[in-house]
């Protein structure tokens, strides 16, 4: 629940933060609104991921659901360019924590054979939120004036906060905050044991950034009303299909089901690119959805498969590390491929679509991941 509100919280308002940017003068800017936050969430994951083994998971989440409090409130007060970019780099703090504290908060509560399931769950409700957000946020927008909407997702980060509040903490050997855990060696930073899973997500959410940043205009390009309900509709796709992932990963292996996934964001990405009507870009949403609904738990139960237990976090942090940085330089690139002009939609897609072709490439010359590997680490 904690995790559904908290990403409620900040989606709410990207569908609208476009043609706010725009409102404000910086229209120019507009790869920003993603590319900022996702840096921010970025350098803040090595943090999070070491406090989230050092000083425990809970601090973790509470803190990041915070800055999503704190900064929606100071939306509507600093609003010009240079405060609202200031703005979106400070949110993404919120994404670089809590996401790591609670996906090594459900690593220690499941057991490995259910693991994939698990990751399944969460990210079902991490996307719920992801897809309610917009689409709420899109309804308040319509309605009342845009600092209505920025209040609104700060306080349905308190919600978030008043949940963490009654659960109890699972990492068992705690330290106290101190400035010294802030500093960080080289090798805290990265956890190699994981960077094969950690590259192929950065090539399939490479679309992700794309998405978040074009597809807003391709809909009003396309006259469709509500620029949130591309994001609705492929939010929707990826719930029913993540649970069904997460099981089959623990059946069959995680680079079976990644193979599946990286195939179906080609699709996608393919069939956005030449899509004319409303009807042909929600049909590419739906199948957009079931991609990031297959590999999104499935990439974390490989993760977590792949690290040693007194440095999940760290594991986890890496995976999120490369996550931000794909959609960024998604959301940069595809900006700046973009141009503001509705002729290069197509050249914007179709470029995207074969990022997560070389992922796919890899994929099929990775051996099947062992079944016995977490027995090889105990």
């Amino acid at each position: 629940m904690s995790s559904f509100l908290f990403f409620s919280s900040f989606n709410m308002i990207i569908p609208e933060l476009p043609a706010y940017l725009t409102s404000l003068g910086g229209e120019d800017y507009k790869g920003l609104i993603i590319a900022l936050f996702t840096l921010s969430a970025g350098l803040s994951r090595p943090f999070s991921g070491k406090l989230a083994d050092k000083v425990g998971r809970i601090p973790v989440m509470m803190f990041g659901a915070s800055v999503c409090f704190v900064v929606g409130l100071l939306y509507p007060l600093l609003s010009f360019v240079g405060g609202f970019l200031f703005l979106r780099f400070a949110h993404g703090f919120s994404a670089g924590f809590t996401p790591t504290g609670a996906s090594a908060y459900v690593a220690d509560i499941v057991p490995f054979q259910k693991r994939g399931e698990a990751m399944g769950i969460q990210s079902l409700f991490g996307s719920l939120g992801m897809a309610a957000g917009p689409a709420i946020g899109g309804w308040i927008a319509s309605i009342w004036p845009i600092e209505i909407l920025f209040y609104c997702a700060a306080f349905t980060a308190i919600f978030s906060i008043l949940i963490l509040t009654r659960l109890k903490e699972t990492l068992e050997e705690k330290e106290s905050l101190r400035l010294s855990l802030f500093k960080l060696d080289r090798t805290e930073i990265i956890e190699k044991r994981v960077l094969l899973p950690s590259i192929i997500l950065f090539l399939s959410v490479f679309s992700f950034g794309v998405v978040l940043t074009i597809v807003p205009d391709l809909s009003a390009h396309l006259g469709i009303k509500n620029k949130g309900l591309f994001f609705a509709v492929f939010t929707l796709s990826s719930l029913g299909i993540r649970l069904l992932a997460g099981r089959t990963s623990d059946r069959h292996g995680r680079v079976a089901v990644m193979r599946v996934a990286s195939a179906v964001m080609v699709l996608a990405m393919c069939s956005v690119a030449f899509a004319e009507s409303k009807a042909v870009l929600l049909g590419s949403g739906v199948l957009f959805g079931a991609a990031v609904g297959m590999y999104s738990p499935t990439t974390t139960a490989w993760v977590v498969d792949r690290s040693l237990d007194r440095f999940r976090g760290r594991a986890l942090a890496t995976m999120y590390i490369f996550l931000e940085s794909g959609i960024g330089v998604g959301a940069v690139v595809s900006g700046w491929l973009y141009a503001n002009n509705p002729e290069n939609f197509r050249l914007v897609f179709l470029s995207s679509g074969s990022i997560a072709f070389l992922g796919f490439l890899i994929l099929i010359f990775i051996k099947r991941d062992r079944k016995s590997y977490h027995s090889h680490h105990q």
